[in-house]
């Protein structure tokens, strides 16, 4: 019986009843056994991948493999993460501090030309609201329209108007005497209180606000508090406003410092900046 099994399945009796040829069924025996040639590639994407925390998708890390000196094409990175199972998140809606008309309304002077040609010429910022169970935290950053650094943020757990003055005070101390850049918001009711309008005219500044109810008016805010939410607060657990608030902290740091963007040519705020700053 075992004689008559070992027959049946011998090579010569495979190759027989399927048809195949015996060079054939060597080059895929040979074929199998070789090593995958995406099997390096694969470890070096997931390297990157974790070393940001799940916080890249496939064009960023393809960047950050380009910088390091290794030639690949993004949708080679894109079909082999899709094998890997690694994707990025995706993002969530905004806080809105909008009452009403509350003190004074200042004209668009941005106009959704969300660019700078230097550093301190065009910032803006807003505040963002976050939960960690029956508690909040609210960032109030501001951003260089130039290489969308965070210039400077308060975050806390009240949303008083210290978040907001005291956030543009530490801005504007970091200032030249000859720098003087639009600050751009939203109408919220901070932005329209004396206190905060009569710093920015105190040391120099224009203020400008978006259109009632326009959040595009404001979009690269928009777009920083949508990175940051999917980046490191959502999908996240938090045993307090207190770690939530020292996480933000850790996240503006690395997203100015290590997180690199494309349109910055694949390098991070600072260096962009740096790198401007030695050219000029």
């Amino acid at each position: 019986m075992v004689t008559e099994l070992k027959a049946k399945f011998s090579l010569p009796h495979l190759l027989k009843a399927t048809g195949l040829a015996k060079s054939v069924y060597y080059y895929h025996c040979e074929l199998m056994q070789r090593p995958c040639p995406d099997e390096s590639l694969k470890t070096q994407i997931q390297e990157v991948y974790h070393a940001h925390k799940g916080r890249y998708g496939y064009r960023r890390i393809t960047r950050t493999l380009r910088l390091s000196g290794l030639l690949v094409n993004h949708k080679r990175i894109q079909r082999l993460m899709c094998e890997l199972g690694l994707k990025s998140k995706v993002r969530p809606k905004r806080y809105r501090s909008y009452k009403g008309e509350v003190g004074r309304i200042a004209p668009d002077l941005v106009q959704r030309k969300f660019t700078a040609d230097k550093p301190n010429e065009k910032w803006v910022t807003d505040v963002t609201e976050f939960k960690v169970g029956e508690q909040k935290v609210y960032l109030s950053p501001i951003i260089d329209l130039f290489n969308q650094e965070v210039v400077s943020y308060e975050v806390r757990k009240s949303v008083a108007l210290p978040l907001v003055t005291d956030m543009l005070k530490k801005a504007t101390a970091k200032l030249s005497h000859h720098e003087k850049p639009i600050v751009h918001s939203d109408q919220g009711w901070q932005y329209q209180n004396k206190h905060y309008q009569n710093h920015i005219r105190e040391v120099g500044l224009q203020q400008s606000m978006s259109r009632k109810g326009n959040c595009l008016d404001n979009a690269v805010a928009e777009s920083f508090f949508g990175i940051l939410k999917t980046e490191m607060y959502h999908n996240e657990v938090f045993k307090s406003a207190d770690e939530l608030i020292e996480k933000i902290k850790e996240y503006i740091d690395y997203y100015n410092t290590k997180r690199i963007k494309l349109k910055l040519k694949g390098l991070t705020p600072i260096e962009y900046r740096n790198q401007a700053l030695v050219a000029a």
